[in-house]
């Protein structure tokens, strides 16, 4: 690459960043970093009638959130700035007369209920209406007027718009880093609007000048932007200017497999597709998920790195990106992997992370559970003895309530098809006598525990099914949990006997 890498994210601040807006975001940024250049957030706001308050500031959070952080954008200004297009209204109008003064644009007077007139005109005929090389000669605009006419209707301020002037008869030979060459036929483009009758661009203009200006050497968006690659690269011929490498990457399709993966499909399923909460609408971050966890899954929605490697830090997904094992098509959301990973990043946590995380649920429940250990909120060695027992079978911190919940209350009620199947005429006696038996061990840890209870089975000539079922029972009020010995060490020896005690006279 002969120019320094400079790429950017140009979201459009209209609402919350759907996951693929942010995996946008994620593959601009490992590029930009593996070479070596820079990572700009550009604030596309041209549209101030979609203008959503809030948004902005969602796109910045979501973002950091996951480590993208950008170079160059809004609060990290640089002299490429400023990176909002609103506030670079005023360079567009120049650009925009350029290409009017070079015969590449022309300005176009058809009202709103002219142009629904020739729609209807067209739909009636079975026909489309497209504004371009066929008819722009009988339309209202600077090419069917004279230059007097033109001069008066400027000079009485009358609404217009700037039309690009789309050539007639060519074939534009296109290259894309993902999806190789391109051929279009000029005949079948219409004369986009590049400037809007308000004063401000359209997409297309600020674009294209956007990327010039800030030096932008590879444009790497959503799929969705490709039909506008032709004209985009006719703008850069138009100013005389060398266009950058694009790159289209593939949509995220939904769980299925068919259409593109939207919010109705994550309220449909049950599953976060914004990274942070919006409204009504849980975020991934809220969800419970780590955001090695949502980086991870989301660079391995439309790129495989070539290995049968699936899980990535940051730093090594910079290190082996690139552009050309990007998918051309769809690649296929599966929430229950995204589940997955994060099982895999919640084993991978420091202790300290899912303390922080799991004391909040803790707090709640003391208001909930009468029979609850208040001295153990702030134990942080308990917690993280509990945690480690238990994170196994869990893929968020929110189960570990679920998952370990005796751990800081005694059981008050027991599986009633678990006390029918297993508690024998004979269990009292039994769960007596290891009772006593815990009372009189020499330590308490789980290996001591373990061989002094298995030896008095033996010694009493029992089954390990009439005695072990039945104590887990009466330690957790069902037949779940980690090893049974584990959990009685770090229960105690007075609250295992108690337990037991607790469970002789309910039962």
């Amino acid at each position: 690459m002969s120019k320094k890498v400079r790429v950017r994210f140009a979201p459009s601040p209209t609402g919350p960043l759907h996951i693929g807006g942010l995996r946008t975001a994620l593959f601009n940024y490992l590029f930009a970093k593996q070479n070596k250049g820079d990572f700009i957030l550009r604030i596309e706001d041209t549209d101030q009638n979609r203008y959503v308050e809030g948004a902005e500031a969602y796109i910045i959070d979501a973002l950091n959130w996951c480590g993208i952080f950008f170079d160059e954008g809004p609060g990290k200004e640089s002299g490429y700035g400023p990176y909002r297009q609103s506030e670079r209204q005023l360079i567009y109008r120049k650009y925009a007369d350029q290409l009017i003064e070079n015969g590449k644009a022309y300005y176009a007077f058809d009202s709103a209920e002219s142009l629904d007139s020739h729609r209807k005109d067209h739909e009636q005929k079975g026909k489309t209406f497209i504004y371009n090389w066929h008819n722009r000669l009988k339309l209202d605009n600077s090419l069917s007027l004279s230059p007097e006419e033109l001069e008066i209707r400027l000079a009485r301020e009358e609404n217009y718009v700037i039309r690009f002037y789309t050539p007639q008869d060519e074939v534009l030979h296109l290259t894309d880093i993902i999806r190789g060459n391109i051929q279009i036929d000029t005949n079948t483009l219409d004369d986009k609007v590049l400037f809007k009758s308000d004063g401000m661009p359209t997409y297309h203009l600020a674009n294209i000048v956007d990327d010039h200006l800030m030096e932008i050497s590879h444009v790497i968006r959503g799929e969705e932007w490709l039909p506008s690659l032709a004209l985009h690269h006719q703008l850069y011929d138009a100013f005389g200017w060398q266009a950058p490498e694009f790159a289209h990457l593939p949509l995220i399709m939904k769980p299925e497999g068919k259409g593109k993966l939207s919010k109705r499909d994550g309220e449909k399923g049950g599953f976060p597709v914004f990274p942070l909460s919006w409204g009504d609408s849980v975020g991934y971050k809220e969800a419970g998920y780590f955001p090695e966890a949502v980086v991870n899954f989301l660079a391995l929605l439309g790129w495989n790195p070539g290995t049968e490697q699936e899980f990535f830090k940051l730093e090594e997904l910079i290190e082996i990106f690139n552009l050309e094992r990007v998918h051309k098509s769809g690649a296929r959301f599966d929430p229950e992997k995204t589940k997955w990973y994060n099982h895999h990043y919640l084993q991978e946590q420091q202790d300290s992370i899912l303390i922080n995380a799991f004391r909040p649920i803790l707090l709640k429940k003391v208001a909930k559970e009468k029979a609850f250990d208040k001295s153990l909120l702030n134990n942080n060695d308990y917690i993280a003895s509990v945690i480690s027992l238990i994170k196994e079978r869990a893929s968020f911190v929110s189960e570990f309530w679920e998952l370990g919940n005796y751990f800081f209350q005694t059981p008050g009620t027991y599986n009633e098809k678990v006390v029918k199947k297993q508690w024998k005429e004979n269990t009292p006696s039994l769960l007596t006598k290891i009772a006593n038996l815990l009372e009189t061990l020499d330590g308490f840890s789980s290996s001591v525990i373990e061989e002094e209870v298995k030896k008095w089975i033996e010694d009493e000539q029992l089954t390990f099914g009439q005695v072990m079922a039945p104590l887990r029972l009466v330690m957790v009020g069902d037949l779940k949990g980690p090893h049974l010995f584990d959990i009685m060490a770090l229960v105690g020896r007075a609250e295992s006997v108690k337990r037991i005690r607790l469970a002789l006279d309910k039962l």
